[in-house]
């Protein structure tokens, strides 16, 4: 027998109330307002509780890194876990829906055999009741019994038919779950590869000076390393759009800087685009010495300052300005 569990009225209102606060980022909204739809649905919350409390987890941690002025890109990933896992809760539901829709059919179908084999028991005896009556009479009974019979057997049938067809598609959303979650954590590790760092902006990959000829444009073999792996995630996950921007440190002339700084981002949108990555898809920039991460007072510091940044785009193509 399936056990019903109920999801309390209180945490649905708490987790609503939450959503108040999610209005300062649109992911975050979004999910709020996904969670608050499955909370409020009875068969979610009496056949999908557990999931739907992992959901509401999820949603309390990127509530708190909102809170805890996390970076947007964090709260957005969050957000996005969040979403997945109400996804999640609302497809076990239609899942187990679905199973008792099932069971029950079957349960029906009994009832309708038991019911068949009655009426076939109590024509036979209602035949001996009226042996007095005319054989057409009889024949036509009998004939009636048959038909109705026939009947029955083609409703069960139908109804077979609907299970199998809720069972396949349940088995379906069911694989699509477990994809989403698998390129959800290849995603990450493929950037977690490339030293993908989360800011304000977005997920940032930075080539350091020491990937680049001195004073010139080449990628050395290191940088072209790392080039492919970026082309290799790029070109599996195509719909990420990339900006590149290149600096200098302050020795030199400012038009001198400013050249390389162009120079070395369009190196790597052109190695890019040699391994496969369309060029409708890549943006560059120069900045010259402008927006310096450190100091120009020492080597180190001037060394940090010559780079190129990787921007990547959020799933819909947008990249936040600088």
């Amino acid at each position: 027998m399936q056990k019903k569990i109920y999801f309390p009225l209180t945490l649905i209102a708490v987790a609503i109330l939450a959503g108040c606060a999610a209005t300062k980022n649109v992911s975050l909204t979004e999910a709020h307002s996904s969670y608050n739809s499955a909370a409020t649905n009875p068969q979610v919350t009496t056949l999908a509780a557990l999931e739907l409390k992992e959901a509401g987890d999820s949603l309390n941690k990127a509530d708190y890194a909102l809170s805890e002025g996390e970076s947007t890109a964090t709260v957005d990933h969050l957000a996005y876990i969040a979403k997945q896992k109400v996804g999640v809760a609302q497809e076990t539901a239609k899942r187990k829906a679905a199973e008792l829709a099932v069971t029950n059919a079957s349960a029906k179908r009994d009832q309708a055999r038991l019911e068949a084999r009655t009426a076939e028991a109590d024509a036979a005896k209602q035949q001996v009741a009226t042996m007095q009556e005319t054989a057409d009479q009889q024949a036509a009974a009998l004939a009636a019994a048959d038909a109705n019979a026939d009947q029955q057997a083609t409703a069960l049938a139908a109804a077979g038919a609907n299970a199998d067809q809720q069972a396949a598609a349940l088995a379906a959303a069911d694989a699509n779950a477990e994809r989403d979650q698998a390129l959800i954590a290849q995603q990450e590790m493929q950037l977690k590869e490339l030293n993908a760092k989360k800011t304000e902006r977005g997920l940032v990959i930075t080539l350091g000076d020491v990937l680049f000829s001195v004073n010139k444009a080449q990628l050395k073999s290191g940088g072209m390393r790392n080039m492919q792996k970026l082309a290799g995630f790029l070109n599996k996950y195509p719909q990420h759009k990339i900006l590149v921007e290149g600096f200098t440190d302050s020795t030199g002339s400012d038009s001198y800087n400013q050249e390389l700084s162009e120079r070395r981002a369009n190196a790597v949108r052109t190695a890019l685009i040699d391994m496969g990555v369309g060029g409708d898809r890549v943006t560059t920039r120069g900045y010259g010495e402008a927006f310096p991460v450190a100091s120009n007072d020492t080597a180190s510091s001037r060394q940090l300052n010559r780079r190129v940044e990787i921007i990547l785009s959020d799933n819909n193509g947008n990249i936040a300005p600088r």
